[in-house]
């Protein structure tokens, strides 16, 4: 064996010694820094990342800034059930309310008439379409409960991304609302389209809970003054002429004139088209049953169908009759296209 020249060892001894300092001088940091990091992460942390599929966004008019605002679909979702459903209730619950939020923005966006939005916008923020609220404007909102909200709302999107509810190979007008009167609404009960997957069906799980009875008062002055007629002086406020297949009222006779339940509850601003009334002195006592117009999937309804161990894809089929769970893919391509 060849004896090794002392040059040669000297230079391999160099050569290490550069490849070491450097991380033993970083050594004793990265401890430090891993945890400091992490300490940061946990008192400022982000949503979950949602994966996206064909890059769409939705052009949403924020109202109160008057500004259009273009919003990653899936990010939208999030901000879209963030603000329709409670966290609170069961992830099975939010899911279904994903599914539909995903499925009523990504029909609005496929069709030709942009109905209460400017130039350029799909939908707007408000309930005219969905609210929908920012990670930055949920922060503010919800400040210490904002980790367990996002975390839960982010789990139930990410767990249906992808997914949107479909008949006849279309999306579907994806109605809800908060709770019912024990049953939903036939679409053409209360909107003037009937639409065979919106059809009235049973929803016990809603009876009894924190929004099911309501009761407001009214004088009888504003009363009239609003309905634009005169009750005179006994004791009689109206005559329930006809009532929907779900038991709210379809017609009704006031002081001689005709109403829709639905231009009753919206005059007087009532929860639900399931009223009765009673006249006490000079004021009219109001008393309802649900909340809201009674179409399509009942919030409340669906979170109890949850706690009964229900999954989402049985909450949406018992809602939705006859639909189908559909992939987004086909629908997006469409949307890029066309942008």
């Amino acid at each position: 064996m060849k004896q090794i020249k002392p040059i040669v060892v000297l230079v391999s001894v160099l050569f290490v010694l550069i490849l070491l300092i450097p991380s033993m001088l970083v050594i004793p940091f990265s401890g430090k820094e891993a945890v400091k990091l992490a300490e940061e992460r946990q008192s400022n942390p982000e949503p979950p990342q949602i994966a996206s599929g064909p890059t769409v966004e939705v052009a949403v008019h924020r109202v109160s800034a008057q500004k259009i605002e273009n919003v990653p679909l899936e990010d939208y979702v999030v901000g879209v059930l963030a603000k329709e459903m409670p966290a609170k209730f069961e992830l099975e619950a939010l899911k279904a309310q994903a599914l539909a939020a995903r499925t009523y923005v990504v029909r609005h966006m496929l069709s030709e008439e942009k109905i209460g939005v400017p130039d350029g916008a799909d939908v707007s923020d408000t309930t005219n379409h969905q609210v929908y609220k920012s990670i930055e404007e949920l922060k503010a909102e919800w400040k210490g409960d904002y980790d367990w909200k996002i975390k839960k709302i982010t789990q139930a999107v990410k767990e249906t991304q992808g997914q949107i509810l479909t008949y006849d190979g279309a999306p579907i007008d994806a109605q809800f609302f908060s709770t019912s009167n024990g049953y939903t609404e036939n679409s053409q009960d209360y909107y003037k389209n009937e639409y065979p997957y919106l059809k009235s069906v049973e929803s016990p799980w809603d009876v009894n809970t924190e929004k099911f009875h309501d009761q407001v008062q009214i004088s009888v002055a504003d009363f009239e003054q609003k309905l634009g007629i005169k009750l005179g002086s006994g004791n009689d406020v109206g005559k329930v002429t006809a009532r929907t297949q779900s038991n709210r009222v379809a017609t009704v006779e006031i002081g001689g004139k005709s109403f829709t339940g639905r231009e009753v509850r919206e005059t007087l601003g009532l929860r639900s088209t399931d009223f009765s009334w009673e006249r006490k002195g000079n004021n009219i006592v109001i008393k309802t049953k649900g909340y809201g117009h009674g179409v399509g999937m009942s919030q409340y309804g669906a979170d109890g169908m949850a706690k009964d161990g229900k999954s989402y894809k049985e909450i949406v089929s018992h809602y939705y009759q006859g639909v189908e769970i559909s992939s987004t893919e086909n629908f997006l391509n469409k949307l890029t296209v066309k942008k």
